[in-house]
């Protein structure tokens, strides 16, 4: 099956420029290739030949023939980078966050990508229960490694329980096929307490380090619940003393794993720290952090930054004419890691009011930065006591290349409602930036709208 992809941009100065292409139109083959999704289109475009073969917005389809370096590229960006539409997961899991959205939010928000595709190009994680032989030679064909792989038992049965497909069985066997074809692969495990910890968790974490090293990495993460939960199975979630548990129980694989590997191989995610009010590893215990945009190590990559601007800037001066009151807006669990850390900026002039959000949309127990909505935001700051001069909101809260939040309030719409001077903070660095020298940083954030994002954009 293929379609083709819908060009929603053309880079300045790029060759599609130069070639005529316009927003609107659709690449439909190269070189009597049809394409099914950007990774057809890349290895097609690796020919210096080209015949492109377009439909252009009045339905006409031009086929235009030209020459090119080797390593150039088309210069435009797509609608989608799979072209004949996102495989859906066909799982029902125990756990799913997708299943605890509030109902009547856009269908969006519900749809559930388990595409092997989006897995190479984006690191979403996959089940793989979806996928059968040609999906496997193709991944073979086209050496697409690393694949982010969603494991979370390597008991057949239980796998079958938890994610309620005959298929997840599989999970072995299907491994055995990606080691055979020379395919790498990081892993996730979201964990469930009283169903895939504790011995279980013990037999997956030995069951994937005995294919290192195709398997580059276990990533634990706890399960989330949000207050929506009508008919979804009864879980739990982890408290201070059981999260303590299973900190003690992967730092003893990681002291193993060290010895074997000189990696820790497997990671926790910053939650388990935080619930058992433990402090985050060193960096050295991350290796390089394979699994950041999985939550993993963000909190400690965040800390490291944050300190290498304070020491990197200690012989400078930093300081305001008049008195300038800052509002940071975070998660609750974010409160916890950036109080202690603007307690070591000194600012003359500057007042920082840290504004950890409750989370009132999903529910309490949610209290990650990236889950928080536009009218829970907008909410705090509006009841926030004292002096506010302007705000600044987490990126990692809007919708991966736009200005929305998870609820479909757009920054615009905060902006007209609190009418302060609003910026957004991707990181440490740019944190420490607006701190500093508030009147000169702009928005310097990278627009990026390459391709559909899944709800994982949100939850990672």
């Amino acid at each position: 099956m293929s379609h083709s992809g819908k060009i929603i941009k053309v880079n300045k100065g790029g060759l599609a420029e130069e070639l005529g292409l316009l927003a609107g139109d659709l690449v439909i083959a190269v070189n009597g290739r049809k394409l099914s999704d950007i990774i057809d289109l890349s290895f097609a475009f690796a020919d210096e030949s080209i015949e492109l073969l377009v439909e252009h917005i009045d339905g006409q389809q031009e086929t235009i023939a030209f020459d090119k370096d080797y390593d150039e590229e088309l210069g435009v960006e797509f609608e989608s980078a799979v072209f004949n539409g996102i495989r859906n997961c066909g799982n029902k899991c125990c756990f799913c966050f997708v299943d605890q959205i509030a109902p009547d939010m856009r269908s969006s928000l519900s749809i559930k990508d388990d595409d092997y595709r989006m897995s190479f190009l984006y690191g979403n994680f996959i089940s793989m229960t979806n996928m059968g032989p040609r999906d496997f030679e193709r991944i073979h064909k086209l050496h697409l490694s690393p694949l982010y792989l969603s494991i979370h038992t390597t008991n057949p049965q239980l796998r079958v329980k938890m994610m309620h497909s005959k298929r997840a069985a599989q999970i072995m066997q299907q491994l055995d096929i990606l080691d055979s074809m020379d395919i790498k692969y990081h892993t996730q495990v979201v964990l469930c307490p009283g169903i895939n910890d504790g011995e279980e968790l013990h037999k997956t974490v030995r069951d994937i380090s005995e294919r290192i090293p195709h398997a580059l990495s276990i990533a634990v993460v706890p399960v989330g619940l949000t207050k929506y939960r009508e008919g979804c199975y009864p879980l739990t979630m982890f408290d201070r003393e059981k999260a303590l548990a299973v900190i003690k129980s992967v730092e003893n694989w990681q002291d193993e794993f060290r010895k074997r590997t000189n990696t820790s191989f497997i990671y926790l995610s910053d939650e388990f720290y935080l619930m058992a009010d433990y402090p985050f590893p060193d960096s050295k215990y991350y290796d390089g952090f394979p699994q950041l945009d999985n939550g993993i190590g963000l909190s400690r990559n965040f800390i490291d930054e944050w300190n290498m601007q304070l020491e990197s800037n200690m012989e400078r001066s930093f300081s305001y004419d008049k008195d300038l009151y800052l509002t940071i807006v975070c998660g609750q669990s974010a409160g916890k890691v950036f109080a202690p850390l603007l307690k070591r900026l000194h600012i003359k002039g500057l007042h920082i009011n840290l504004l950890p959000v409750q989370n009132d949309f999903f529910g309490h127990d949610v209290t990650v930065t990236g889950l928080l909505t536009g009218q829970d935001i907008l909410k705090a700051l509006q009841q926030q006591a004292g002096t506010c001069d302007g705000v600044i909101l987490p990126a990692s809260a809007l919708r991966t290349g736009e200005d929305v939040f998870l609820d479909d309030y757009s920054l615009q719409q905060i902006k007209d409602r609190y009418n302060k001077n609003i910026k957004i903070a991707t990181g440490a660095v740019v944190l420490y930036q607006l701190l500093t020298d508030w009147y000169a940083v702009k928005d310097i954030r990278e627009k990026n709208i390459y391709t559909w994002q899944s709800n994982a954009a949100y939850i990672k």
